[in-house]
């Protein structure tokens, strides 16, 4: 942001008030209390990358963050503490925070708009995890892959497959899955697509209600960018899906693209093993829990119409990329306990999720997740049934499967890799 610009919004949003209610601390902000040589801290995470990253505070300020309500003003909260903090020092902290994005507030409202907005408007999509998942220069990025891809003896590696139409891998962290990630991307090698549909997993369009409620395919026209690679969307394709939007439940409103890391990291494997000219066409899937209860309503018949345009936009130079994870189970995720307890019963139903996706039949699929309610929490079902149920009967093989544990909390995701 300009800086006059900035000092434009400060000066006119932040919360400047004794006697009105002080806005709340953002309820999808992570406060994660730790220690830090001997000192214990407060970190705050934000999910949506609006706040700045590594902020943190003494944990001495949680009694009064604990009165920062939504209801009480300054002049309420000050009889709280003893040690007689003057107004004007509350004042002065409640506004630090408000400037750190970290309250539901005119100035959070102002700002995370601006930000939203400017990326909407934008041409291009900047790449979201470069320097925390890969480096951003061109020839360490380079040996980063390589590395990935070597390190895990890919069975495919030498031979590739010489015909595919889809592959439906993971988008975990990328140390994390790195075999799993070598052993499908691998098996990609030899294929030449002059258009990859890519389905991925939406993590962030349900901190949009107002734009993604009923529209669960959130397309793109931007072109993405890697550390020296621009990625050209296909517009006309994109046009195609536009023409039944509003039917189809489609949206080119994108700012769930700003920071998700689903496509992203699929991006980076097929860069890395292909050298010749394609275009892409980035889509997002929200969730399509209401399938679960009623599989002709208003959303199954949008998931219809959808993928009904992917049929008739499909040609024989067109290859599709899922990109899903499979459970996420745990104290992490809302479980009451911990994921270890939990593993047999996921791997069971993890095989049949996966048995549903290599006999490419979206209903079983369906019938499986539907069951349970979606209990161990599919990241990959939304944008893996999509596929399915444009091109039912595709015969699938599974390359790989794996568990995550997360130990420290106690919590685990699984994923897995099918081609197609």
């Amino acid at each position: 942001m300009l800086e006059n610009e900035r000092t434009e919004i400060v000066n006119n949003k932040l919360f400047n008030s004794l006697s009105a209610p002080i806005p709340p601390v953002r309820r999808d902000i992570q406060i994660i209390p730790v220690s830090d040589d001997g000192r214990d801290l407060l970190i705050f995470y934000d999910p949506i990358k609006i706040a700045e990253s590594g902020f943190a505070l003494d944990s001495s300020v949680e009694p009064i963050l604990s009165l920062i309500d939504g209801q009480k003003s300054i002049t309420q909260m000050q009889p709280f503490f003893r040690n007689g903090i003057s107004p004007d020092k509350l004042l002065e902290f409640v506004q630090m925070l408000d400037n750190q994005k970290l309250l539901e507030s005119p100035y959070f409202q102002h700002y995370s708009g601006w930000i939203e907005e400017q990326f909407e408007n934008s041409d291009i999509r900047q790449p979201a995890l470069v320097q925390t998942s890969y480096p951003a220069e061109i020839a360490e990025l380079k040996a980063f892959m390589d590395s990935l891809m070597d390190e895990a003896g890919s069975s495919h590696a030498d031979n590739p497959v010489k015909e595919a139409k889809a592959l439906y891998a993971p988008h975990i962290d990328l140390r994390v899955g790195s075999k799993q990630y070598a052993e499908a991307f691998s098996a990609l090698k030899s294929l030449r697509p002059k258009r990859v549909v890519i389905l991925a997993t939406s993590h962030y369009s349900g901190y949009h209600p107002e734009i993604y409620d009923g529209n669960p395919f959130i397309g793109s026209r931007k072109d993405y960018l890697l550390p020296g690679t621009r990625f050209e969307t296909d517009l006309a394709y994109i046009e195609k899906l536009e023409e039944t939007a509003k039917s189809a439940g489609f949206t080119l409103h994108d700012r769930a693209h700003r920071i998700e890391h689903s496509i992203e990291t699929h991006l980076l494997f097929i860069h890395h093993i292909w050298q010749h000219d394609f275009k892409i066409v980035p889509i997002l899937v929200g969730g399509l829990d209401e399938l679960f209860y009623k599989e002709d309503g208003d959303l199954g018949q949008k998931v219809s119409a959808f993928t009904e345009t992917l049929q008739q936009a499909d040609d024989e130079d067109t290859f599709y990329l899922i990109s899903g994870d499979l459970s996420h189970v745990g104290r992490k995720f809302g479980d009451q306990v911990q994921a270890s307890i939990m593993r047999p019963d996921v791997e069971e139903f993890d095989e049949s999720f996966l048995s549903a996706a290599v006999q490419g039949d979206n209903q079983i699929m369906l019938q499986t997740v539907a069951e349970e309610f979606d209990a161990y929490r599919v990241c990959g079902f939304p944008p893996l049934y999509t596929f399915l149920k444009a091109f039912p009967g595709l015969n699938g093989k599974k390359i790989n499967y794996n568990w995550w544990d997360e130990t420290e909390r106690e919590s685990a995701v699984s994923f897995g890799s099918v081609i197609y």
